[in-house]
C-alpha cells in the first residue's frame, strides 16, 4: 500500500511537470520543500530551540505580568520618547542654524541683489521658505530617531507584548487590542499611526483607531509641551525640582491623551460605531535580533521621508498665509491683528488668547510652527522688541527670553496649562487629515476625526478656566 502511494505521488508529479513545464515545476517543488522545512523547524523541538523557548517564556512572564508589564512598558516607551526628544535637540539645532541662520540671510541677500520686490521676497522667503525650514528642522530629527527605534522594538518582538498588555483595556473600551500598536506609532507621527491601523482587520475597530489616534502626542507637539512646561510649570516649584516637575507635567498630558483615547473609543463603540468587539489570537513571536540596517533603511525611506514630504507640501502654503495676514492691512490694522482682537474674547473664556487661537488656525498644516508663530504674533501685537519683522517666524535660543515675550503677551500659569491641554486636544495637522481621508475614503469620517478633538479641547479648556478662576 505504501509503495502504491509513492507511485501515485510520482505519477502526479510527472503529470504536473508536463502541464506547467519543467522550470516552473522545479521552482514550485523547491518552494514546497522550503515551506515544509519551515513547518518542521517550528514543529520539531531541538535542544537549542527548547532553550530559546524557555528563555522567551521566562522573559514573557515578566514583561506581560500584571505587576511588571505596565511599568516596563511605560519605562521602555518613555525611554524611546526621551531619547527621541534629547537626541533630536542637537541635529535640530544644526538644521535650524543652517536653514534659518545661514540659508535664510543668503536668500534675502540674493533677493536684494536682483532687486526683487519686497512683497515678493517676503512672501517667498519670509513666508513659504521659513515655514518649510522650520518643519524640516523640527520634524526630521525626531522622526529619524523615533521610527527606527520603534521598528527595532517591533523586529525584536516586544511590540506584540505591548498589544497583549493593553488588549483588555482596549477590549473594554470597544476597540481592538492591536490599537495599542497604532497608538504607540502615533507618538512619533499621527499620520503614520493612521496608516498603521491597516493591521486591524475589523473595519469598525479600524475606524475607531483612526479617529482616536490624534490623542497620541506626535513629535510636532512634544517641543511645545516641553517648552511651556519648562517655562511655567517648572517655575512654580523650587529650582532643584523644576526639571522633575516639567517632566511629570508632560508625561501627565501624554497619559491624559491615552485616557481620552479609551474614553472616546468607548463612546464611539456605544453610539455611532456600535458592534461586537472582535476577538483575535495574538501570537507572541519569539524574540530575535533585529535586522538593524534593513530596519534603518525601511524606517527612513518608507516612514520618515514620506511623512516629512507630506508635511512640507502642507507647510509651504501655511507660511504664505502667515506672511500675508501679517502684512496685508484692513484699514489701520493687519488682518492678523483684526483676527486676534476678534478672537480674544473667546480665547479668554478658554483661558487662552486670540494669538494662540490664530496660531493654531494658521498652523493646521504643521504643529511644528505653532511656537514660532505665537512668538511672531505676540511681538507684532504687543510692539515689544524681538523678531525680524511682521510675518517672519522666529524662535529664541534662551528659554528665559521666550518666557519674557510670552509673559509680556499676558500669559499666566492658566494660559500655559490650557495651552498644553489644547495642544493635546485640537485638530490633527493637514498631513494627518489628508492621510485619514486616504485611509477611510470618506469625507464624513475625515470631518469627524478633525472636528471632534477641537470640540473636546474647547470644552476641557473652558471647564478648567472656570474652575481655575473660582479657586484662584
Amino acid at each position: 500500500m505504501k509503495d502504491n502511494n509513492i507511485d501515485n505521488i510520482i505519477e502526479l508529479s510527472n503529470e504536473l511537470r508536463w502541464q506547467i513545464g519543467d522550470e516552473f515545476h522545479d521552482n514550485l517543488t523547491e518552494s514546497i520543500y522550503a515551506d515544509a522545512a519551515d513547518i518542521v523547524k517550528d514543529s520539531v523541538t531541538t535542544q537549542d530551540g527548547e532553550k530559546r523557548f524557555r528563555l522567551d517564556s521566562k522573559i514573557d512572564k515578566i514583561v506581560t505580568s500584571k505587576i511588571w508589564g505596565f511599568p516596563i512598558m511605560f519605562l521602555i516607551l518613555g525611554t524611546v520618547l526621551w531619547l527621541t526628544i534629547v537626541g533630536a535637540n542637537y541635529p535640530s539645532s544644526l538644521l535650524a542654524s543652517l536653514l534659518l541662520d545661514t540659508v535664510h540671510p543668503l536668500l534675502q541677500s540674493g533677493a536684494n541683489s536682483v532687486n526683487m520686490p519686497w512683497w515678493l521676497a517676503g512672501f517667498l522667503i519670509d513666508g513659504v521658505y521659513l515655514a518649510v525650514a522650520w518643519v524640516i528642522a523640527v520634524m526630521l530629527p525626531p522622526m529619524a530617531i523615533f521610527f527606527p527605534m520603534f521598528t527595532l522594538l517591533e523586529d525584536f518582538g516586544y511590540l506584540p507584548r505591548v498589544a497583549f498588555n493593553l488588549d483588555s483595556l482596549f477590549n473594554k473600551s470597544g476597540a481592538h487590542g492591536k490599537q495599542a500598536l497604532t497608538m504607540s506609532m502615533g507618538f512619533g507621527c499621527n499620520a503614520a499611526g493612521v496608516v498603521a491601523t491597516r493591521i486591524i482587520d475589523s473595519p469598525r475597530e479600524r475606524l475607531i483607531a483612526i479617529i482616536t489616534n490624534n490623542f497620541s502626542l506626535c513629535n510636532g507637539r512634544w517641543p511645545t509641551q516641553i517648552l511651556i512646561a519648562t517655562i511655567f510649570i517648572g517655575a512654580v516649584v523650587p529650582e532643584s525640582l523644576s526639571s522633575l516637575a516639567s517632566l511629570l507635567a508632560v508625561i501627565s498630558v501624554a497619559v491624559l491623551g491615552m485616557a481620552f483615547m479609551f474614553g472616546v473609543s468607548w463612546a464611539l463603540s456605544k453610539t455611532v460605531l456600535k458592534g461586537e468587539v472582535s476577538t483575535f489570537n495574538l501570537e507572541l513571536p519569539p524574540y530575535r535580533p533585529p535586522r538593524f540596517w534593513k530596519t534603518i533603511y525601511t524606517s527612513l525611506i518608507d516612514r520618515t521621508l514620506i511623512v516629512l514630504w507630506r508635511a512640507i507640501v502642507f507647510a509651504a502654503p501655511a507660511g504664505a498665509v502667515i506672511w500675508l495676514i501679517s502684512n496685508v492691512h484692513v484699514g489701520d490694522e493687519t488682518i492678523a491683528a483684526f483676527l486676534i482682537n476678534g478672537m480674544d474674547g473667546f480665547g479668554f473664556l478658554l483661558g487662552l488668547n486670540g494669538v494662540i487661537l490664530l496660531a493654531y488656525i494658521v498652523a493646521i498644516p504643521a504643529n511644528e510652527i505653532v511656537i514660532p508663530t505665537i512668538l511672531m504674533l505676540t511681538v507684532m501685537v504687543t510692539g515689544i522688541g524681538g523678531g525680524a519683522g511682521a510675518g517672519v517666524m522666529f524662535e529664541l535660543d534662551s528659554i528665559n527670553a521666550t518666557g519674557d515675550i510670552l509673559r509680556a503677551g499676558g500669559w499666566t500659569l492658566l494660559t500655559a496649562v490650557n495651552l498644553m491641554l489644547f495642544s493635546l486636544l485640537h485638530n490633527p495637522c493637514s498631513t494627518t487629515i489628508y492621510t485619514i481621508y486616504k485611509e477611510t475614503n470618506s469625507v464624513k469620517w475625515t470631518v469627524v476625526a478633525s472636528i471632534m478633538p477641537v470640540i473636546l479641547g474647547f470644552v476641557v479648556t473652558f471647564l478648567v478656566a472656570q474652575v481655575w478662576r473660582l479657586l484662584f
